[in-house]
């Protein structure tokens, strides 16, 4: 254990290196104490943890102190209180023979539909409440295994399938930036989590935008990644063809670290100049009427990138709009069959149609109602001519459109619109008229998931009313870290959002 004079002697020497020193000396437990912690990227935080300047015990314990004290925004399904705890005292005991793990002693937080065998995997839905596996999931394993801690499991919409994270089973979730509001969804847990500093990364999962929809939403950037670069064994499924794992963080570089971990890839990050990058602008589809308060910060955004030399190729994407309509009913088509898969895995006796007939959450319950089960539900036919046809179409346009305008990435506002108040799950104002709630968030994350290439969300301003704005950046298949590198480029132009008034209120 790291005693207190230690402490003062790194903090001290910390401040001879830079004005931007963290100090860890104070003892206290309250907030004020603490912020320096909080603040801490799961990279500065590691380095401070394997140098001995700072323990895991007492790191965990911070971030478990500001999960009680933000209880209201209702992030966590199940707290590790007493694991987290324990694990990282071991963790201190054995210091020098187990902390050059990449990420010994880092907490994090896990979506709730991510197994995990030390709790409970409940995908946000009462059936599977009791639903405790066997083993964790890979991408949950491979974390573990370089030495994270599980800080929780993290609230989310039911069974995934919405984008608001407003559970009827689990309650909502709030946003740290106004708790009136959504967070986003489904990935709005860990969103909100991170946002708030209760931990400084984690995973959620990826189907028609819920990593990235919520990172925007929350302030915080989120990686879709491409399409079977991360297992889905372990996962509570929605569509095979769609659904991806998406590391969580509040800055580039930790959702680097956590690929790295996850995929052992030894490719190197490297932010290019802005001087020398070429991001294509759609603006036919993904720019077409955009929330009042959230065009101007997507305008100044783009304006700061132009004036630090990056080009800008106004390049519209022909027919996005029809090559994307399949989405949707791909997952319609898939998610009973793969809940079936999941639970027969998992050695359940429950069926899909009885997780089903469980369902809470009113808005999942018309989904299944109506397009799954119901009148609307997608045809075997169509779901054949959808894969054989239709995907790859999709994914030869997007292919076409990174060859013929020669850039790497392509650039939009990741949502149409901020957040909006909890329990508008139906319909939300947008410009003075009511829109779905549903498909106006979806509308610009949701084409890069049939084709199964990367996106990822970066903050870059708040609205008038202080809603985070996220813009959100694609590039080609496999280009993950490649793509990585321009998000580090950008977010050193921008900067990171300030905390939001509840992390230390």
């Amino acid at each position: 254990m790291i005693t207190r004079r230690r402490l003062l002697e790194s903090s001290l020497a910390l401040s001879a290196m830079s004005c931007n020193c963290i100090s860890f000396a104070r003892s206290g437990g309250g907030t004020g104490d603490n912020r320096e912690l909080l603040e801490l990227s799961a990279t500065k935080a590691l380095e401070l943890i394997r140098n001995g300047d700072l323990s895991s015990e007492r790191y965990a314990s911070s971030l478990l102190a500001q999960c009680n004290r933000n209880t209201a925004l209702n992030a966590f399904i199940w707290l590790n209180q007493d694991g987290l705890l324990e694990a990282a005292r071991a963790l201190d005991k054995q210091r020098g023979t187990n902390h050059h793990a990449a990420l010994s002693g880092l907490p994090i937080a896990l979506k709730d539909n991510i197994d995990t065998k030390d709790a409970p995997t409940t995908g946000g839905t009462p059936a599977l409440r009791g639903n405790q596996p066997r083993a964790d999931a890979p991408v949950a394993a491979s974390l573990f295994s370089a030495g994270a801690l599980l800080l929780g499991k993290t609230n989310m919409h039911e069974l995934a399938f919405g984008i608001t994270s407003n559970n009827a089973a689990f309650g909502p979730v709030h946003n740290p930036y106004n708790s009136v509001m959504i967070p986003g969804g489904s990935s709005g847990g860990t969103a909100a989590a991170i946002a708030a500093r209760m931990c400084p990364a984690g995973l959620g999962t990826d189907t028609g935008g819920s990593v990235r929809i919520p990172a925007a939403l929350c302030g915080i950037v989120g990686l879709r990644t491409t399409a079977g670069r991360y297992s889905l064994e372990g996962i509570v499924p929605l569509s095979h063809t769609r659904d991806t794992v998406g590391p969580m963080a509040r800055s580039i570089e930790d959702l680097a670290l956590l690929d790295t971990v996850i995929t052992g890839s030894s490719a190197s990050i490297r932010p290019p100049s802005l001087k020398t990058l070429r991001l294509g602008v759609p603006r036919g589809y993904f720019y077409d009427n955009l929330d009042a308060e959230l065009a101007p910060v997507v305008e100044s955004a783009l304006l700061r990138l132009r004036e630090a030399g990056c080009v800008l190729v106004g390049a519209d994407f022909a027919d996005i709009e029809k090559l994307s309509a399949i989405s949707g009913r791909l997952s319609f088509y898939e998610c009973m069959a793969d809940l079936s898969n999941y639970l027969s895995s998992h050695g359940s006796s429950l069926t899909a149609t009885e997780v089903v007939r469980q369902i809470a959450s009113p808005d999942v319950r018309e989904l299944y109602d109506t397009y799954v089960l119901g009148p609307n539900a997608p045809t075997l036919e169509w779901y054949q001519h959808a894969i054989a046809f239709d995907r790859p179409a999709l994914q030869a346009a997007y292919r076409a459109y990174f060859r013929n305008y020669n850039v790497a990435a392509m650039a939009f506002p990741t949502t149409a619109l901020p957040a909006r108040p909890i329990g508008q799950d139906i319909e939300v104002e947008l410009n003075g008229n009511k829109v779905p709630t549903f498909l106006t968030y979806l509308r610009n994350a949701r084409p890069v998931t049939s084709a199964g290439i990367p996106g990822l969300s970066i903050p870059i301003g708040l609205t008038t009313s202080g809603l985070p704005v996220g813009l959100e950046l694609d590039a080609p298949e496999g280009q993950d870290r490649v793509l990585l590198g321009i998000g580090g480029a950008i977010e050193n132009l921008f900067g990171r959002l300030p905390a939001p008034k509840v992390a230390y209120s």
